[in-house]
């Protein structure tokens, strides 16, 4: 894996942490203000801008939100320009409603952009498996 591919992996990895821990100021950096997306939380609509994120991080924590943890699965990373495709499984293990350990997963796509101010996350695609 080429030195830029390790970086975009990284980021992802760092970007899934602060979806995991709620941390919207990470979130926030690693992502253009302007990111599209597709995802089941959008009901079949692309969803435009940081706004529609923010309502899930502003959750109160509670007993039906807990902790989970992120692992990036048979990862695929490539590099176009100043554009990045980052293609993984993404395994989540959290607890379900009634506290026992839980194992979902999703086929993520994130796109990245290289900016002068470095690679932000513009667009993503996430469909369970």
């Amino acid at each position: 894996m080429s030195a830029a591919e390790e970086e975009l992996l990284k980021l992802s990895r760092q970007l899934l942490t602060a979806i995991d821990s709620g941390d919207w100021t990470a979130y926030v950096a690693l992502c253009d203000e302007s990111i599209t997306c597709f995802e089941p939380e959008a009901l079949g609509h692309l969803v435009e801008g940081l706004p529609f994120h923010r309502f899930y991080f502003d959750l109160p924590g509670s007993p039906s939100k807990p902790a989970k943890q992120s692992t990036i699965s048979s990862p695929h990373v490539r590099v176009v320009g100043r554009a990045a495709v980052v293609s993984y499984v993404r395994v989540v293990q959290k607890l379900d409603g009634n506290g026992s350990p839980i194992t979902v997963a999703a086929m993520e796509t994130r796109v990245w952009e290289k900016k002068d101010s470095g690679w932000k996350h513009v667009h993503f695609h996430r469909t369970p498996c």
